[in-house]
């Protein structure tokens, strides 16, 4: 049984996962964001974790393709599980 449900649990992330949308020029944050992600070496990495910050700080996005983030403390001082810098 937990077999089942695991292997149902992957399916469906491999399922869902593909109509995630890293970032939009439509929203709010997608444009800020593939500026910020640019030049970013992991693109969907960097893509996925700016959109979050950005929905959670308000829209607030350091300009730039890196540093400047005193621009927008709230994006600046949100921290990962592990305690380092969540936002790029």
């Amino acid at each position: 049984m937990k077999l089942a449900v695991v292997q149902f649990s992957i399916i469906f992330f491999l399922l869902t996962s593909s109509f995630c949308i890293f970032s939009t020029a439509d929203s709010p944050c997608g444009e800020k964001c593939n500026v910020r992600c640019s030049k970013a070496s992991r693109q969907k990495y960097c893509l996925r974790f700016c959109n979050i910050c950005c929905e959670e700080c308000n829209y607030c996005v350091p300009s730039g393709t890196f540093g400047n983030t005193d621009e927008c403390p709230c994006y600046r001082d949100l921290k990962n599980s592990k305690g380092g810098q969540k936002c790029p």
